[in-house]
């Protein structure tokens, strides 16, 4: 394979690629190189030139290719976006039913604690019912225990006016009977004193006629 041949292998791997293989070579032989080692010199100069751009473009990515790599990227974006939304739907879906079942639990919640209140009330109710009645029987017993003494001590009170009654009148008539006893014996005593004055003045002039 001579240069020029390597010149044409390397513009149909690269297009871009230009190389005068010919110019380089009568350089070559210009600077004292014979026309077999020019051409030697080139070909080798075109043969690594060839290689190197083969790695170049291997690694390169042409047009088509990039247009075909941005599809694939759209197209795997697209499935993402669509996995997004299929995933934000769920999610909402599921948060949607999560919020759904905690305003079941609440309302749940509420009717018992509603249903609670209720008993609660009812009985707190009942039990104040319960003992106003029990403290009206107590006041209505009080009521009665009080009247009922008040009674006994008016009973008591006028027995015991009237005994004192009886007792002043016992009184007043054991006084007047003492006095009268005491008139009585004062008038006895006086009857015995006189009679006794007459007796010893009888006896003392019987005494003195005796003893004329």
């Amino acid at each position: 394979m001579n240069a020029m041949q390597l010149l044409n292998r390397v513009r149909v791997r690269g297009e871009k690629l230009t190389f005068d293989s010919q110019s380089v070579c009568r350089e070559l032989q210009e600077n004292g190189f014979e026309k077999r080692q020019a051409e030697l010199v080139v070909s080798a100069l075109v043969s690594l030139t060839a290689a190197n751009m083969d790695i170049v473009y291997r690694d390169m990515v042409t047009k088509s290719h990039q247009e075909i790599a941005l599809q694939q990227m759209f197209s795997h974006l697209d499935s993402i976006r669509k996995d997004m939304v299929i995933l934000e739907k769920s999610d909402f879906a599921n948060l949607r039913s999560e919020n759904s079942k905690m305003k079941r639990e609440l309302e749940q919640i509420q009717n018992r604690l509603k249903e609670e209140s209720r008993k609660v009330r009812a009985e707190t109710k009942l039990d104040i019912n319960l003992e106003s009645s029990r403290m009206a029987d107590v006041f209505s017993d009080q009521e009665k225990k009080l009247l009922e003494a008040s009674s006994d001590f008016h009973h008591k009170k006028a027995d015991l006016e009237h005994d004192n009654m009886e007792i002043n009148r016992k009184i007043d008539l054991q006084v007047a009977s003492l006095k009268t006893l005491l008139e009585s014996l004062k008038l006895e005593t006086v009857r015995y004193l006189a009679a006794t004055v007459f007796s010893c003045l009888a006896i003392a002039l019987g005494v003195y006629r005796l003893w004329r």
